[in-house]
């Protein structure tokens, strides 16, 4: 149910693509404590983006999860941003990340809702 999606200007070969997809669905499973068979990941590069005027590396991440603390968010804040440093090789400060809490029946899967 946590799905964290990702979006980049930086371009990335398949190698550097599934090392980061695999290193941010077991960085979301492991800090928020659930499944890693429920985690979902997304990742769109080479965007056309700008941010503060300028379109030199940068990332927009988006995490979604039911149950999502609050208490959380300063922790993952920090290893994703730590995540798109190492793989995306971009500075910190050039990242943004959007949290949100869904609530269990606004969330489908399998035919039903949680």
């Amino acid at each position: 149910m946590p799905f964290l999606k990702i979006q980049t200007n930086q371009s990335l070969d398949d190698t550097r693509r599934a090392a980061l997809l695999q290193q941010a669905s077991q960085t979301v499973a492991r800090q928020l404590g659930k499944p890693e068979s429920y985690v979902m990941v997304a990742l769109e590069a080479e965007r056309p983006m700008l941010f503060a005027g300028s379109d030199a590396p940068l990332a927009y991440l988006e995490l979604k999860s039911i149950g999502l603390p609050a208490a959380a968010t300063a922790t993952l804040s920090h290893s994703l941003c730590a995540l798109m440093a190492e793989h995306l090789n971009l500075a910190q400060d050039r990242v943004y990340i959007e949290f949100a809490d869904a609530a269990p029946k606004m969330w489908g899967w399998n035919g039903a809702t949680f």
